[in-house]
């Protein structure tokens, strides 16, 4: 017979056997399938399914924190944990609004529109060919996606946030949790602060060189 320290760590064993197996079935039926739609169809302007306000709302609660670091920590530090964690983000970010999985998130600062939604993933503003009821060039029968970032910013008092220059993404992080970053505080230069807190543009004399002369 086991002791009672025995049968825990059997119990154990077959809980995570259990777990992997659920893992690798939602990896087969969900994880893969909506990664690969996402890969082939190519990004479209996506109106998300979710309010700004609520979006809003939730943002708080998500914050880094030490107990979300922590949670972090232990997830990265765990495959199996980290690999469920990463397929329930595409499923509801996709669902909720269109998410690309560029592991770089920029809804904060765009109305919580994704701007990877943008057939041509821009991600400071719409292109030229902006129609004049706000419709995607590539897409004319959605609107633009900065059009929709636009609203829902409007809408919710935050367009200075649209004031803000999102620096360009590191491609290697494609298909990582943005989240999991965002709580590890890896992400927090991915734009740059609000217009009046910017360093001002200063244009300095052009010096000549030591062999021209001088008026």
């Amino acid at each position: 017979m086991c002791s009672g320290t025995e049968s825990r760590h059997l119990l154990w064993r077959q809980a995570r056997c259990q777990a992997a197996s659920a893992i690798a079935m939602l990896t087969r039926t969900v994880a893969e399938p909506l990664e690969e739609f996402v890969r082939t169809d190519g990004p479209r302007p996506t109106t998300p399914r979710l309010s700004a306000r609520g979006s809003y709302r939730i943002a708080p609660y998500v914050a880094p924190r030490r107990l979300l670091r922590r949670l972090a920590a232990l997830i990265e530090g765990r495959g199996w944990l980290r690999r469920l964690f990463v397929s329930a983000e595409r499923g509801s970010k996709w669902a909720l609004y269109g998410c690309r999985m560029c592991g770089q998130c920029a809804l904060p600062a765009t109305g919580y529109a994704c701007p990877m939604t943008c057939p041509k993933q821009l991600r400071n503003g719409p292109c030229g060919g902006v129609g004049a009821g706000g419709e995607c060039e590539v897409y004319p029968d959605r609107p633009c996606v900065w059009v929709t970032a636009a609203r829902r910013a409007q809408a919710t008092g935050h367009t200075a946030d649209l004031d803000r220059l999102q620096r360009p993404i590191d491609h290697r992080l494609w298909d990582s949790s943005s989240w999991l970053g965002y709580w590890q505080g890896r992400d927090a230069d991915l734009w740059t602060a609000p217009a009046p807190q910017r360093p001002q543009l200063v244009l300095l004399p052009v010096l000549s060189s030591p062999g021209q002369a001088h008026d």
